[in-house]
């Protein structure tokens, strides 16, 4: 999708700057050519030979030089690009973007371009939620300029909110799917598609809960893929870090049974890919104040059964089920013969297998080894980053045309 785009990549200064690093190694490895406008900011964290390495082009710094200004050089670089990305979007950079200021190289080009813009904010959450950043942002995207996160979680000023640069892969997707719109129609044009992520958390009490390890990166990396090839696509996310992928709906839900409620709730659809861990079992009455440590030892806990979303979809009724249903199994152990096993049992039509044991990095990690399952064959698919899973199941299921059939084998 991105083999011979031409992506001008503007690098505003940040800690996260070294993540635009691996952005441009992965817009290569996809064929795109990058050139990149490095800041006085940015070159305070990444060097100019490190960019230069990884782009396998020169790398554009100072306005004034007499080289590159002699033939218009920041003319030539914002208007020879198909896409100007921004990454990361400091506040200076938004600011001086939204006021058309060009007071340097980057901001220069991006006032002289006439193509799309793409910015990856990054910056303290106060700065983020400050008012006039606030407003800058407004600003930009009614001018048309997309956006990609920032996310939440952990900052590297010590402080937690949002202001992370969205994860590299995340920014990757939402490029491909900018040119995937470009492109015209796509094979899941005017299906609906409901996907789920990340894990669910059980209330104990208002501080605690049960809950489990899976980081919703496989399920928003398919969510991505499905949107990318045009299907209109609804998110039930448990809480994660991750950031919203480019072109989806998105709600937000804790417990199994809110995930349960939004998932039908979402209905019709014409593929649901239930990717979400989502927890067996829940306490059977939460307490609603902190359970305080006494002399009588723990409190006992009833757990009862969450409800199950994969089956429940799969015993609506032929005019209300969508027409093909993909469910997850993370294992420890005889990972197909479960996922056989639950195929059945949850009246699916694929089931997605993958091996979660200690020391796989699975969970959290960035690749996965799955083995896609139907009642008449097994896949084994060799181990890849969850996005190439995600886009070779995305294909599948544009293969498979869910509107018309669950057969696997068309």
């Amino acid at each position: 999708m991105l083999n011979g785009k031409r992506i001008l990549l503007i690098i505003a200064g940040g800690i996260a700057a070294y993540r635009s690093l691996d952005v441009i190694r992965r817009l290569r490895e996809r064929g795109a050519d990058v050139r990149c406008v490095l800041t006085k900011g940015g070159a305070q964290f990444v060097t100019p030979l490190s960019v230069a390495a990884l782009s396998e082009n020169k790398v554009y710094q100072d306005l004034f030089s007499l080289t590159d200004e002699a033939e218009m050089g920041h003319i030539r670089l914002s208007r020879e690009a198909d896409l100007v990305v921004v990454c990361p979007a400091s506040a200076d950079l938004l600011a001086k973007m939204a006021n058309g200021l060009a007071d340097d190289l980057a901001s220069t080009a991006l006032l002289a371009t006439d193509k799309p813009v793409m910015v990856c904010p990054t910056m303290n959450v106060m700065m983020w939620q400050h008012p006039a950043t606030q407003a800058n942002m407004v600003t930009l995207e009614a001018r048309g300029v997309l956006r990609v996160g920032p996310g939440a979680g952990n900052l590297a000023c010590g402080e937690i909110g949002t202001g992370r640069l969205a994860e590299v892969m995340d920014i990757v997707a939402a490029i491909e799917c900018f040119f995937a719109e470009q492109a015209g129609p796509k094979p899941l044009a005017g299906r609906h598609a409901l996907v789920t992520s990340g894990p669910t958390w059980e209330a104990i009490d208002p501080v605690r809960y049960i809950g489990n390890r899976s980081s919703g990166k496989q399920g928003h990396a398919i969510a991505a893929a499905l949107a990318g090839l045009g299907a209109r696509t609804t998110l039930v996310s448990g809480p994660t870090g991750m950031t919203d992928p480019a072109g989806v709906d998105v709600v937000r839900i804790e417990s199994a049974r809110q995930m349960y409620d939004a998932c039908h709730a979402a209905l019709p659809a014409d593929v649901a890919v239930c990717a979400a861990a989502v927890g067996d079992w829940r306490v059977e009455v939460d307490a609603q104040k902190k359970i305080k440590k006494g002399a009588g030892g723990p409190p006992a806990l009833t757990l009862v059964e969450n409800p199950d979303i994969l089956a429940s979809l799969g015993q609506l009724a032929a005019n209300a089920r969508p027409r093909l249903i993909i469910g997850f199994a993370a294992e420890t152990g005889d990972v197909v013969a479960y996922a056989r096993a639950k195929l059945e049992r949850k009246g699916c039509d694929w089931i997605v297998a993958n091996d979660v044991s200690p020391g796989t990095g699975t969970f959290g990690g960035d690749e996965n080894t799955v083995h896609l399952v139907s009642a008449d064959a097994v896949e084994n698919w060799p181990r890849m980053r969850k996005d190439e899973v995600a886009g070779r199941l995305a294909a599948r299921i544009a293969a498979a045309r869910p509107n018309t059939t669950r057969s696997m084998s068309e």
